[in-house]
């Protein structure tokens, strides 16, 4: 069902917040203003299932200046912002299909409405949308393209265009320096301690925080997680971020030596049962565990469950578990998103280079729609344009008022050349 709430209170809430969001989206705006001028995505419909945020209303607006037609859905049950949802609808005419705290079944039912637009693009943040698009159910005919943002969704669609199952091209938005270094880094690192400490209020100078997997969402929560007076300790399976996590100042350990000595347990794998039965047995009574990878597969939640006595929720997000052996376990927002369960997600700061990497990436998609299925453009995930993460590095840093220095045409040649001394 669309999201189709008349509180005008609600919607004013939410309309406020995207605003407020606005101030921090510079570069977005910037694109904003142009899409408004050329219309570069005109008579195009959009399909997105994306985090429902302040931030992500703000992406929607831009591609509806620049001529699209926009469905939007949530890409997880407990990130929607509901009030955003409202005024999304009631102030500006976007077709949302969202929910805090929707179950499963509706979950997939809003991806299902967004998908009967019959949509040109796609918008995904973990491929649940174009995976569902695949089920054989739809007719992918006047597909041009897609847009993944997350390192999960990415992964997924590298396996479906490995095993050539694959309809369409899809830009790799994670994969774009102006999203991944800073987005992943930085907005990951601080929104999920955030979400961590709302939820419980817990004091992290002191505790031992274990961060599982050192990716760049593991480095910035690892970074946060020390600022804040943490002892970090870091688990990790590929040997070259081991060694970066041990040189970067932290403890490198299994995560079954890790479970006895952890005191708050957060997963960025992106894999599954990453915190498993074996480790749930040797944790402190009072541990806490949460994700802030993508899906809620990193914690064995059912595990957890099977070695319980007693299961109540003791505050909004937080679940206690009794474990036959007397110990109790604390699970944050049933394993999903602790950023946005409990918190607001990223700064809208560094959202927007993301969702500047999205619009015009989509833009570019559109441009070169004569090209899809043909040798020039294949059904495989492709990069962003590098002269599209350059120009949002410079839009960004042009927004904060920095200036850097230019190569001299001196400089350009000393480079350029493989002579000594010329």
């Amino acid at each position: 069902m669309n999201y189709d709430v008349k509180n005008l209170k609600l919607s004013k809430l939410g309309k406020d917040r995207i605003e407020w969001a606005e101030r921090d989206m510079p570069v977005l705006r910037l694109i904003k203003e142009r899409f408004s001028k050329e219309k570069p995505l005109k008579n195009i419909t959009v399909a997105a299932c994306l985090h429902v945020t302040s931030e992500t209303a703000n992406l929607m607006l831009t591609m509806k200046a620049g001529g699209a037609k926009i469905y939007l859905c949530a890409s997880n049950p407990l990130s929607t912002q509901d009030d955003v949802a409202a005024s999304l609808v009631n102030d500006f005419g976007i077709s949302t299909f969202a929910i805090k705290g929707e179950d499963n079944k509706t979950y997939y039912r809003h991806i299902q409405s967004v998908l009967a637009s019959n949509p040109q693009i796609t918008m995904d943040d973990g491929a649940d949308l174009v995976s569902t698009l695949h089920s054989g159910k739809y007719n992918l005919s006047k597909i041009i393209g897609g847009t993944e943002e997350t390192t999960t969704g990415v992964i997924r669609l590298k396996a479906m265009a490995k095993d050539g199952v694959l309809k369409y091209p899809i830009i790799a938005v994670n994969d774009a320096l102006t999203k991944h270094l800073f987005d992943n880094r930085y907005g990951t690192g601080q929104s999920t301690l955030d979400g961590i400490i709302r939820a419980t209020n817990v004091l992290l100078a002191g505790r031992n925080v274990v961060v599982a997997g050192y990716g760049w969402c593991g480095r910035g929560v690892a970074m946060r997680a020390k600022g804040m007076g943490a002892n970090v300790i870091v688990t990790e399976i590929d040997h070259l971020k081991a060694i970066e996590a041990l040189m970067d100042g932290f403890l490198v350990m299994p995560m079954s030596d890790a479970a006895a000595v952890g005191d708050i347990f957060v997963t960025l794998t992106g894999d599954i049962n990453v915190v498993n039965r074996q480790h749930f047995l040797k944790m402190k009574s009072g541990a806490i565990v949460c994700n802030s990878g993508h899906f809620n597969v990193e914690i064995n939640i059912p595990a957890l469950k099977k070695e319980s006595n007693k299961v109540r929720k003791v505050k909004e997000f937080v679940d206690e578990y009794t474990l036959k052996n007397g110990r109790k376990i604390y699970i944050l927002a049933e394993g999903r998103l602790i950023n946005l369960a409990s918190a607001e997600g990223h700064p809208a700061s560094v959202m927007d280079m993301s969702f500047a990497n999205q619009s015009l990436s989509a833009e570019w998609l559109v441009s070169r729609k004569s090209e899809v299925g043909s040798r020039k453009l294949k059904n495989d995930v492709y990069p962003v344009s590098k002269d599209i993460d350059e120009k949002i590095a410079e839009l960004k840093l042009a927004s904060l008022g920095v200036k850097i220095d230019k190569l001299t045409p001196e400089q350009k040649k000393y480079l350029s050349s493989w002579q000594e001394g010329t």
